[in-house]
């Protein structure tokens, strides 16, 4: 029986003391542990970064003494690991199923840009912000899974069986956790609630339901015209720029007028729920979806401006960034930096590439279509190679059975005094398109803590802490509720 609800407001002030007193402390003890992503650091094994913030999250979560919490890194050969660990139900009857908590332990790389009072390695903590690569994503959800555990526990409140699932290899795709859901796939049960805390929110005022992740095609388009650089003065003119070679190719792919993807099989339609969703979202957030980004302002002959966002209207910007494939171009090789350049005419030229794909569309098949796209006919027959970094799908959430929607917006109004908000984000998971595949009952509760400036994978990224307290009771809540 589901027994006695939570008392929302003394969960609260209980996690509220937790995050206070220990969690950020915890958090920028991680924060300085540069543990890169195995896709930015190949020798991440020898390094050790990886293990040192596992051992860290897994030495604080056994410290914690939850009752009947078991504990275990899990290492498969060759792969990065992962912490797993089992709470067992204190609910008799209801449905017998498995809360499965997810987060991550690996971060992203530097990047340039932080403030000079701030570094990705040197945690701080000033009005309310932890600052520091990794706090928000996604090494805080760890600490959060578990202190909303005890908010539980701490009040007798009858729990359904609760697994946790931390891995270490998101932010290079999770190319390691297939594996591990297959190797532990008996130990996960019949999941009935997923718990994802590694992803955003529209403002911080209320509890955010993400609804739909992009799926990600990425790797590295390379120009080769040359086997080295020759005087440009003699050269050009002659021998075709590779950088020119590159933009044409991109051509085939992208409208740069408008950034448009021009294959159509990039493209999926749009779900009607939604399209109504993304309308409701509009009318929560208004302009403040547009001033959430860092935009540049300068002088245009006397009169100051600012860049412009690719559409002014707060529904189409939604669906831009969720539902709608967009090139970004994250790197470059074979372009000296600025002091070092000569007048030479480059051998070769390189971009990374990340292409975000709607939600619905088959991530391997947009990979192998964008090779063939970008490599045949080259002009001037130069060598042009894609090396794909393999292809993501997206994920788009199932309906929300009534049980799951009265809890969120119930946990909402507890901590927010706003109902639950719908939100898509441009971000990939494959996690969720893999658990949505392996386990299609269960409900989906991602979400996080990724607001506006919160800046992951860019400079002075930072934890909101308020808005963690809030969101770590309110996980405890649904969780409470779950039949």
């Amino acid at each position: 029986m589901q027994g006695p609800g939570l008392d929302p407001a003394r969960a609260l002030a209980q996690i509220s003391t937790q995050w206070d007193g220990d969690i950020v402390r915890q958090l920028s003890d991680y924060i300085r542990i540069p543990a890169k992503s195995p896709g930015f650091d190949a020798d991440w094994a020898q390094h050790g970064f990886i293990d040192a913030a596992v051992r860290h999250a897994a030495q604080w979560v056994e410290a914690q003494k939850v009752p009947d919490l078991q504990l275990e890194v899990v290492r498969l050969p060759g792969r990065t690991p992962v912490i797993f660990f089992e709470i067992a139900a204190t609910r008799s009857g209801g449905s017998g199923q498995t809360v499965v908590m997810y987060g991550h332990l690996d971060k992203q790389p530097e990047f340039d840009g932080w403030r000079a009072d701030l570094g990705p390695w040197t945690p701080k903590y000033e009005d309310g912000k932890l600052y520091g690569r990794g706090g928000a994503d996604d090494g805080y959800a760890v600490y959060a899974a578990i202190a909303a555990v005890q908010a539980l526990k701490s009040q007798s409140v009858p729990h359904p069986r609760i697994v946790g699932l931390i891995e270490t290899s998101e932010e290079s795709g999770s190319p390691d956790l297939l594996p591990y859901i297959d190797a532990l796939r008996s130990r996960l049960g019949d999941v009935g609630l997923v718990v994802c805390l590694d992803s955003g929110a529209g403002n911080y005022d209320q509890l955010w339901l993400t609804t739909s992740l992009r799926g990600m095609v990425s790797g590295n388009l390379k120009v080769e015209v040359l086997t080295e650089g020759v005087h440009s003065g003699d050269a050009s003119g002659l021998v075709p720029s590779s950088f020119r070679i590159l933009r044409q190719v991109l051509d085939r792919l992208e409208d740069s007028a408008t950034g448009h993807l021009l294959p159509a099989s990039f493209h999926c339609d749009i779900p009607p729920e939604r399209l109504a969703q993304a309308k409701a979202t509009a009318d929560i957030l208004g302009d403040d979806l547009f001033k959430r980004f860092p935009w540049v302002h300068h002088d245009c002959g006397g009169r100051e401006q600012s860049v412009l966002p690719m559409s002014d209207d707060p529904v189409e910007a939604l669906l831009a960034r969720t539902w709608r494939p967009t090139l970004s171009v994250t790197g470059a090789e074979g372009l000296p930096s600025l002091k070092d350049a000569g007048n030479v005419l480059r051998p070769f030229t390189t971009f990374k590439l990340s292409l975000r794909l709607p939600p619905l569309v088959d991530g391997a098949q947009a990979a192998q279509q964008l090779k063939q796209l970008l490599e045949d006919n080259a002009p001037y027959q130069a060598r042009v190679t894609f090396e794909s970094h393999g292809g993501a799908t997206g994920w788009n959430a199932p309906s929300s059975a009534p049980w799951f929607a009265q809890a969120l917006d119930a946990a909402s109004q507890a901590h927010f005094g706003a109902p639950c908000g719908h939100i898509g984000q441009g971000g990939t998971i494959p996690l969720m398109s893999q658990l949505s595949a392996g386990f299609p009952s269960a409900q989906m509760m991602v979400c996080g803590v990724l607001g506006p400036r919160s800046n992951a994978h860019g400079p002075n990224e930072f934890l909101h802490v308020p808005y963690a307290k809030r969101l770590t009771a309110a996980v405890a809540e649904v969780i409470g509720r779950m039949p």
